[in-house]
């Protein structure tokens, strides 16, 4: 029996790596690929760039969603922080660090 010891959200792209031979699994394989947006390298550094803003409203399973949704706009944006209010500058500062990506 497997016993869960910790949970972490983890972005898709970490998924992708952590998932190993998906070949073996297409179904598994068509989503990751159809969802995914950025590659590991880029959804950790967006990740690293959300973190650095030192927002205590910008929890890590927020972040995730950011990384894997790339929201364009504020509607958008405010979608992945449903249970939070941000004000208006940190919403514009959010979408400046993922509009890049």
């Amino acid at each position: 029996m497997t016993h869960i010891l910790s949970m972490k959200p983890i972005h898709l792209a970490d998924v992708q790596e952590l998932a190993g031979d998906l070949e073996s699994r297409p179904e598994f394989r068509d989503y990751l690929k159809h969802f995914s947006k950025l590659d590991k390298k880029q959804a950790d550094e967006l990740s690293e760039k959300l973190r650095a803003m030192n927002n205590i409203k910008i929890r890590e399973d927020s972040i995730v969603k950011v990384v894997d949704l790339l929201p364009r706009d504020s509607e958008s944006l405010s979608k992945v922080f449903n249970d939070v209010s941000l004000d208006e500058k940190e919403i514009n500062e959010i979408l400046e660090v993922v509009k890049d990506y």
